[in-house]
């Protein structure tokens, strides 16, 4: 459980350096952020499974480069489901998908998740 709340706190932190580095996102302080992390760790267990399920051919033929395109529906889809947080349009949501992957390849996916 904790290293859930430390890897929730990490996403927060990331989708707020992430709304600093493009002016194309914009976040109404920690607490939007901590929402919005939590919000998107939602519909990435729940609704990005069935997409990229539907998607897979498409997903196959571009070799998996769609796949970066589901992330940044699912950053717009949460965009749209969080009050104070906003992402102005999908190349925005494009580019900031892009970083905070590699933002989450380097501080998240390294750490081991496990219950406590």
């Amino acid at each position: 459980m904790r290293k859930m709340l430390i890897n929730l706190l990490l996403s927060a932190a990331m989708l707020y350096l992430i709304s600093f580095i493009f002016t194309g996102i914009t976040l109404n302080g920690f607490t939007s952020a901590l929402v919005a992390a939590f919000v998107l760790g939602l519909v990435n267990a729940v609704i990005k499974p069935i997409i990229q399920l539907l998607a897979l051919p498409i997903t196959i033929i571009t070799l998996g480069l769609f796949s970066l395109v589901i992330n940044a529906l699912m950053l717009m889809l949460t965009s749209s489901l969080v009050r104070d947080f906003h992402v102005d349009g999908f190349l925005t949501a494009f580019i900031a998908s892009i970083a905070l992957s590699l933002l989450n390849l380097f501080f998240i996916n390294d750490r081991e998740v496990s219950s406590d």
